[in-house]
């Protein structure tokens, strides 16, 4: 008979699981229907301002940043398992997007958008594979210092990109720019001092409607949170142009474009351009993949709803593969949208199919109110949600916990600065596997000691009051026995008891934590323990778990050790040490 549980495409259980949406909606609430609505018009009101300015971070016209929401919105709500997460643009993800298809297309710049959307696909794609293969665990890849670090290193590199846009000044320093980056790498440094350079060069009109948004919003944002500031900001600016006729006095503005809803198609699919994108397309789908599933997790701990990592690989992939269709450029989950959402009290992802019809209704009909945006205004609106990331407090308080991984995040902010956004993502990966390899192979460990008159085991280093027991050292190791870390673990004992005074006679490994050992740290202990003896120094285990103890007995550890040296408690292996030594006390 076959498993109820079974994967089986036939099973109601199964497609429950792959769509979520067939969980939810058949037990929609009326009483939930009138917040959601209201939560779709708030985010509606976020979303378009976003989606026209964080188009231009990926170097696309700002009417594609519309053609990416709708599909990926409508993809997530039937694939996601987050109530309250709302996909769609984010700055950061949209830079890398600009970078990755930048540097392919400098010679062809009109496959630019072409390009853009194909990322999009391969991202989708990435997505699906990693989340049919249930790869979700890739989430706690990336340590959360160095994910701040590049994240932070990305913000300033968005914010000192868009002051020229702000300011008016962008031929001055594009022209500046280029010409530095001929002696020195180009990077946030060098952008920063061509913006320096070529300040003196701002419109004055543009500088104004820049300067004067970017003060609304942080005031706005400020005073009044639960009003929609970007779409304030764009209606003012779209006002100021349209009464004071400021287009023939030199301001930009985002002009004309063809309204309507965009033909769906796939983009071409070409084998070289698709290697060259990859490993943007896997920056993405890490560094996004990360970001969305925290604005998650930070939606769950609100709502008390369950989030299924691998299930929001398969949502993400989805929403990428809608984007692509429409034209659009990468999407991931958003931590403003999501909190716009929850102010407003959206209680499901209606509010996000509520959304995409509202951009689908904008695109149809609504557009023409936009052409007359400044674009200094979408600048002022991506340098407020850039200031947004910016977070120095952490790292002051990273100095404080833990100096190692406040280098690792300083390293990952300064790989961003300096190199590049897709270096320092490159190297933000390479921290990681050395923040994890570091924790592997140099796992917390301790000496242990008795609080007095307990029978409670705490590390000397911190408790310095406890007991200890002369010629018995007391050892926790904080992780498994592995190969990575077998010859660390006996290296330390070997250095513990050289530095011991009294010698010691016996050591007593604390083992709660330790859950595995495998064939190298079998052969360590085996080698170990040979050599201790010959110095008539003894081995013995406490609080070893059942699955411990089933391999200690497969690798013939329990045999060369003893199972009589194997003690439910520390205190009761501390107990048999005093014991042995009693008769020889007695004797002396």
């Amino acid at each position: 008979m076959a498993n109820k549980n079974q994967i089986n495409p036939k099973n109601p259980g199964f497609l429950r699981s792959a769509l979520p949406i067939a969980q939810w909606l058949p037990n929609y609430q009326r009483a939930w229907l009138r917040p959601d609505i209201l939560a779709g018009l708030a985010i509606w009101a976020v979303t378009v301002p976003q989606a026209l300015a964080y188009a231009g971070i990926a170097g696309v016209s700002p009417i594609y940043g519309l053609y990416t929401v709708p599909l990926a919105m409508i993809a997530y709500a039937i694939f996601g398992t987050s109530r309250t997460l709302c996909v769609g643009p984010e700055s950061a993800i949209a830079i890398i997007s600009a970078i990755t298809v930048g540097a392919l297309v400098v010679a062809h710049p009109d496959d630019f958008l072409v390009m853009t959307s194909l990322l999009a696909l391969l991202v989708g794609v990435l997505f699906l594979v990693f989340g049919l293969l249930r790869l979700g665990w890739v989430a706690n890849f990336l340590s959360q210092p160095v994910l701040q670090g590049f994240t932070q290193g990305i913000a300033l590199t968005v914010i000192v990109g868009q002051l020229p846009v702000l300011l008016g000044t962008e031929a001055g320093f594009g022209e500046m720019a280029a010409k530095l980056s001929q002696t020195i790498h180009t990077g946030f440094f060098v952008k920063s001092w061509a913006v320096l350079a070529t300040s003196s060069q701002a419109r004055l009109i543009t500088a104004a409607l820049g300067l004067g948004a970017l003060v609304l919003l942080f005031v706005l944002k400020r005073f009044i949170p639960a009003v929609p500031s970007a779409l304030i900001a764009v209606l003012l600016g779209v006002l100021a142009v349209s009464l004071l006729n400021l287009t023939e006095r030199g301001v930009d503005v985002i002009g004309e474009v063809q309204t309507g809803m965009i033909s769906l198609k796939l983009p071409p699919l070409d084998l070289g351009h698709i290697v060259s994108l990859l490993p943007g397309a896997l920056a993405i789908v890490l560094l996004g993949y990360s970001v969305s599933l925290s604005v998650a997790a930070v939606g769950a701990e609100a709502t008390g709803e369950e989030i299924d990592p691998n299930q929001e690989l398969v949502a993400l992939g989805a929403a990428n593969l809608g984007s692509a269709f429409s034209s659009g450029f990468v999407v991931c989950g958003s931590l403003s949208r999501g909190v716009v959402i929850r102010r407003a009290g959206g209680r499901t992802q209606v509010v996000s199919l509520i959304n995409a019809g509202l951009v689908f209704l904008t695109l149809l009909f609504l557009l023409p109110l936009f052409f007359k945006l400044p674009n200094a205004i979408l600048s002022a609106i991506v340098i407020q949600a850039m200031c947004g990331l910016l977070n120095f407090k952490y790292f002051k308080r990273l100095f404080r916990i833990d100096r190692g991984e406040f280098a690792y995040a300083m390293a990952a902010l300064l790989g961003v600065l300096v190199l590049g956004i897709l270096q320092g993502v490159a190297l933000g990966v390479i921290l990681a596997l050395v923040v994890l390899i570091r924790h592997v192979t140099r796992p917390k460990k301790a000496v242990l000691g008795r609080l007095s008159g307990t029978e409670t085991y705490r590390d000397i280093t911190v408790h310095p009051e406890v007991e200890t027991f002369p010629g018995l050292l007391i050892f926790r190791f904080d992780a498994p026995i592995i190969f990575p870390n077998a010859r660390y673990f006996a290296d330390e004992v070997r250095r513990l008891i050289k530095e011991s005074k009294p010698p010691v006679k016996e050591v007593l490994i604390a083992s709660q934590q330790i859950n595995q050992i495998d064939s190298t740290g079998a052969d360590q202990l085996m080698r170990l323990k040979s050599e201790l003896e010959a110095k008539g120094i003894t081995i013995s285990c406490a609080e070893a778990k059942s699955v411990l103890r089933d391999e200690v007995r497969r690798t013939g550890l329990e045999e060369k050790i003893g199972a009589d040296r194997f003690h439910d408690s520390i205190e009761e292996g501390v107990q048999a040490f005093l014991k042995q030594q009693k008769p020889t006390q007695d004797t002396t």
